[in-house]
């Protein structure tokens, strides 16, 4: 049977930027091993399959997969299936904001849907889960990444919004430019871990206006390195919101990645805090609509 596609650019707002996703606006009919094999086909980082939602009121099912596993939540896929779907009419936009709900794994999803002329320019959703930090990381985390010890600052820790990932914070950019995951070691010491992905970063920047610059391995995931992850900024949020501020409300940081693998992308990340507390997390970006297809899916 064949089945519609779109692709995207998502955190970026220019073609070939940001990190690559595909579509299908209806995926009715396709088996788990299907959508599977689907995405493994595209090779995306993630691939989104789209479906009528459960609930009436809510606009979507969504689900998410990378070329080897399906996840709960991803940031990317939920903001760049709601610009897919805006930009392409299958979402009525309300002036110049909109919000829907997206059904996924780890819960209700909303989105805000921001537009200028009829048109979707940026999106950005509420965390399904408030932060969760998990349990300490082990030893090693340098090796991990092919780095010296001298290399990583302390803190290093697990949080989730919905997926989880261990965030490392570097001394500087040079050491997260170097950073490279070497696969015996993670086997070793990261393959069990209750995170899947590794986020390193470090507060030198390349670009001007942004707060933190950052890479994301998840071998585990099927994905050596992602040029941009909204679930692991999203975490980002709870990470930085439990350490960048003691009072309350809302801290904001402007986070680059993607830079070493050719694809700039840039994501804003908002936290609450509330009687001490990181309450909500929000992440945002523009996205760019870049393909449109049909494929053939076997039975």
């Amino acid at each position: 049977m064949r089945y519609r596609f779109y692709t995207a650019d998502v955190f970026t707002d220019r073609i070939f930027g940001g990190n690559q996703l595909a579509v299908l606006p209806d995926a009715r009919g396709l088996s788990v091993e299907q959508m599977q094999g689907v995405a493994a086909e595209f090779g995306y980082s993630e691939t989104v399959f789209v479906f009528p939602p459960r609930e009436a009121r809510h606009a979507r099912r969504l689900r998410i997969f990378t070329p080897g596993t399906e996840l709960p939540f991803a940031g990317h896929p939920t903001l760049g299936a709601a610009h897919v779907l805006a930009e392409t009419g299958e979402l009525e936009l309300s002036g110049e904001g909109t919000e829907v709900v997206f059904e996924e794994g780890a819960g209700p999803v909303r989105v805000e849907i921001r537009a200028r002329g009829g048109r979707p320019v940026f999106c950005r959703l509420r965390a399904p889960q408030p932060p969760e930090f998990g349990p300490p990381p082990p030893d090693g985390l340098a090796a991990v990444l092919s780095l010296g010890e001298g290399d990583l600052l302390d803190g290093a820790q697990a949080v989730s919004c919905g997926v989880p990932f261990l965030f490392v914070p570097a001394r500087g950019l040079d050491a997260v430019r170097r950073a490279r995951v070497d696969r015996a070691l993670w086997e070793e010491l990261l393959a069990g871990y209750w995170a899947r992905g590794i986020f390193v970063f470090a507060r030198e920047t390349e670009r001007a206006g942004s707060d933190l610059h950052a890479r994301m391995f998840a071998p585990a995931l099927g994905v050596e390195e992602d040029p941009a992850t909204g679930s692991a900024a999203a975490a980002l949020g709870g990470y930085l919101g439990a350490r960048d501020g003691a009072r309350d409300g809302t801290l904001r940081w402007v986070v680059e990645q993607g830079f070493e693998l050719g694809r700039p992308s840039i994501l804003h990340v908002e936290a609450d805090r509330r009687a001490g507390e990181v309450a909500e997390v929000r992440v945002g970006g523009s996205s760019v609509l870049v393909s449109e297809g049909t494929m053939e899916v076997p039975d």
